[in-house]
């Protein structure tokens, strides 16, 4: 997975983030500090968001917004094409 800050400054950040089949560790979850706006610009994904049953189905142009601290975890990328995220986070005042 390649991870490309675009830009930064105050308290956001933009990312381009390449995945090609990577997923979150078993039993790991992100919980970040920050909320954060996550575009799936190609390729597909699933998410799982910790309080759902079920993992939600990305496809380009799919966006979520997850505030700080709601749990999730990526459970699968498809490879070709790559899944290619534009993520906005945004730190807290």
């Amino acid at each position: 997975e390649v991870v490309e800050v675009l830009a930064k400054g105050g308290r956001s950040r933009i990312e381009r983030i390449v995945s090609t089949g990577q997923v979150t560790p078993d039993g790991r979850w992100y919980d970040e500090a920050s909320d954060e706006w996550v575009l799936l610009v190609s390729g597909e994904a699933r998410l799982r968001i910790e309080t759902e049953s079920e993992d939600r189905h990305l496809r380009p142009g799919d966006w979520l917004f997850l505030p700080a601290h709601c749990r999730h975890r990526v459970t699968w990328t498809s490879t070709d094409p790559p899944a290619i995220w534009l993520a906005v986070h945004i730190l807290p005042e």
